[in-house]
C-alpha cells in the first residue's frame, strides 16, 4: 500500500492528517512572496511540516483508505499499523524515507525524526494553475532631461523680423477656423433632415404593422393530442451503497455491472472524502431495504452496507 498517495490526497482538503503511532503532517497557507534578488513571484501555497508528537488517531486516514479500498475500517488500521512498523524499521536503520510530493523523513543526532518537505506540488487549491514567473527591471526612458540639458546649452531666440514674417499664418488660421465651423453646421442641418425622415419612415410602418395585427385571424382546426409522459423518479432514504471511487469512471462501470445483473444501480454523488458513491437500490421503507441488503450480502456483495440520506 502506498500509504503516501492517501495522505497527499488528503493534504488538499485538511490542514492535518495524523497517521496513528507515528505523527502527523500539517500544512499552514502562506501569502505570495517576491524575491527581491531574482525578482521571482511566488502564488500562494501551503507550507508542510511534520509533528511527531501528534500521533492519536483521528479515524481520517483509516477512514479515507478504507472507503478507497472498499473494505472494512478495522482492516484499514491494520493496513497503516503495518506500514507504520516499516517505516520505523527503515529510519532506525539510518535509511532516508521519501513520500512523493510530500518530504523526506529521517532521523536526526537525537534520534528524533526530522522533515524536509517537498516544493514539486502546491496544495493550495485556492492557487491552482498557478506558477512562479521572473519580472525584469523597468528601464524608464530619460529623454526628457535630455531635453531640458539642450534647452539650457542652445536657447530658442524670437526676432521681432521674425513675427513679422510669421504674420500670413494667423489669417490662414482664422480662415480654416470658419470653414470648419460652417462645416460643422451643414452638418447638424443634413443629421437633423435625416433623423425627421427616419421618424416618419418608422411610425408609417408602425401603423402599417397594427393594420395587419387586427386583419389577421389565427385559427387551429387540429389540435395536437396531449402527450403523456411517464417518468420513474427513484425515491426513499434507504440505499444500499455498493461501492465508493475515487475515479468516476470506475463508478460508471460499476452501475453498468450492476444493471446488467438486474439491479437499478445508480450514482449519487461523492461523499467528504472525494468519492463517487454507487448504490443497488433506493427504498422508502427501512425493512424492504434491509432484508434487500441482507440478499445482496449472501448473494452478491458482503461488503454492501445500509447509507440513510435524504438526497433530494
Amino acid at each position: 500500500m502506498q500509504l503516501e498517495t492517501y495522505i497527499s490526497d488528503l493534504l488538499y482538503r485538511y490542514d492535518c492528517v495524523t497517521v496513528p503511532d507515528f505523527g502527523a503532517f500539517l500544512s499552514q497557507r502562506v501569502s505570495a512572496t517576491v524575491h527581491n534578488t531574482t525578482n521571482a513571484f511566488y502564488p500562494p501555497k501551503k507550507m508542510l511540516s511534520f509533528n511527531e508528537q501528534i500521533q492519536t488517531n483521528d479515524g481520517l486516514l483509516a477512514r479515507y483508505i478504507a472507503d478507497a479500498e472498499n473494505i472494512a475500517f478495522e482492516e484499514a488500521m491494520a493496513l497503516i499499523a503495518k506500514e507504520v512498523h516499516a517505516l520505523k524499521s527503515r529510519l532506525t536503520q539510518g535509511e532516508t524515507v521519501s513520500f512523493k510530493h510530500i518530504g523526506d523523513l529521517e532521523f536526526n543526532s537525537e534520534a528524533k525524526i526530522q522533515f524536509s518537505p517537498s516544493y514539486h506540488l502546491n496544495y493550495l487549491t485556492d492557487a491552482f494553475g498557478l506558477s512562479h514567473f521572473v519580472s525584469h527591471n523597468v528601464t524608464r526612458e530619460t529623454y526628457k532631461k535630455e531635453a531640458e540639458a539642450v534647452e539650457k546649452v542652445i536657447p530658442i531666440a524670437v526676432t521681432p523680423e521674425k513675427r513679422q514674417s510669421k504674420s500670413y499664418l494667423k489669417y490662414a488660421a482664422v480662415a480654416v477656423l470658419a470653414l470648419t465651423l460652417a462645416g460643422f453646421g451643414v452638418a447638424k442641418y443634413n443629421l437633423n433632415t435625416i433623423n425627421a425622415h427616419n421618424e416618419i419612415a418608422q411610425e408609417e410602418a408602425h401603423q402599417q404593422l397594427d393594420h395587419k395585427i387586427q386583419e389577421a385571424n389565427f385559427v387551429i382546426n387540429n389540435p395536437l393530442p396531449a402527450v403523456t409522459l411517464k417518468v420513474n423518479k427513484e425515491t426513499g432514504n434507504f440505499h444500499i451503497v455498493a461501492g465508493a471511487f475515487r475515479i468516476e469512471e470506475n463508478g460508471d462501470k460499476k452501475v453498468e455491472e450492476l444493471k446488467n445483473e438486474g439491479f437499478n444501480a445508480r450514482k449519487i454523488g461523492v461523499n467528504k472524502y472525494g468519492l463517487h458513491q454507487v448504490i443497488y437500490s433506493s427504498y422508502t421503507e427501512r425493512r424492504d431495504a434491509i432484508n434487500a441488503l441482507n440478499a445482496i450480502k449472501r448473494s452478491n456483495n458482503p461488503n454492501a452496507w445500509l447509507l440513510v440520506k435524504d438526497l433530494n
